[in-house]
Order: structure tokens, then C-alpha cells, then sequence
């Protein structure tokens, strides 16, 4: 089954927390056992996987993607988002995650992360749900 959800993000680099939008998309399929794959269709955006009980960890993250890739850095990509290209290729563009007895396989303090690199905009996210 395929699903496509849509996100709006507020700030340049962002990252947010859509672990609850996959579960219920996982619960509405009706999966009680299988895998749900994500992807991302932008060359400037991501998703990851991390913790989501200490939202320092965000800003944490967002803080040292931003000094590994600046934004200015004479980069010859003449369109000036450079930098959200070369993040969004270091975190990737999926995920997969296993279900069972209809929830995702997550650990304790694991959430499922959209990340802008080249905001504020409204993003797709696409989801394959495959039953066992």
C-alpha cells in the first residue's frame, strides 16, 4: 500500500519529529506485521532516525550540520543551496522500519525525523506499507 503524507516546515534546517504520522499511517493500512518504508522525494531534505525523549538532541544535531556544511562556503551550485544538498545526502532519503503487532519497531527513546535542510517549505513524504 502506498501513502502519501505532506509536511510544512517553518525554518531553514529543522527537524520534526513525525513518529506518531507513521504509526497512524501504519494503524489505518490495517499492518499487523511487516514494514513500512519511507522516503523522501527532495534533494534537500531527509529523514533520520534518533532520539526523541530530550529535544536538546535536535538542536544538537541542527547545530553541528550547520557547522560541518555551512550555508556560505563558496560552493559553486549557482542556485545557493548547496549545503542542503550535501546534508540531505549525508542523512539520506530512507528509512525502513519493522512492524509488529501493528507498531513500529522502535527502541525506547527512537522517533522518526523529517529534516529540512532548505526551508521554510511544504514537503511529501512517501510511505510503502508491506504486509508479511
Amino acid at each position: 500500500m502506498f501513502k502519501k503524507l505532506s509536511i510544512k516546515t517553518n525554518d531553514k534546517v529543522e527537524l520534526i519529529d513525525i513518529t506518531t504520522e507513521i504509526q497512524n499511517a501504519v494503524k489505518k493500512a490495517g499492518l499487523k506485521s511487516g514494514l513500512v518504508q519511507i522516503h523522501i522525494p527532495h534533494t534537500t531534505a531527509a529523514v533520520t532516525i534518533n532520539e526523541n525523549a530530550d529535544p536538546d538532541v535536535k538542536a544538537d544535531i541542527k547545530k553541528e550540520i550547520n557547522k560541518i556544511v555551512p550555508f556560505d562556503d563558496n560552493y559553486a551550485h549557482l542556485e545557493g543551496n548547496s549545503a542542503a544538498h550535501i546534508k540531505s545526502s549525508l542523512f539520506g532519503v530512507n528509512q525502513s522500519i519493522m512492524v509488529e503487532n501493528r507498531k513500529l519497531l522502535l527502541g525506547t527513546w527512537q522517533g522518526i525525523y523529517f529534516c529540512e535542510f532548505d526551508g521554510p517549505r511544504t514537503r511529501n513524504i512517501y510511505l510503502k506499507i508491506i504486509q508479511d
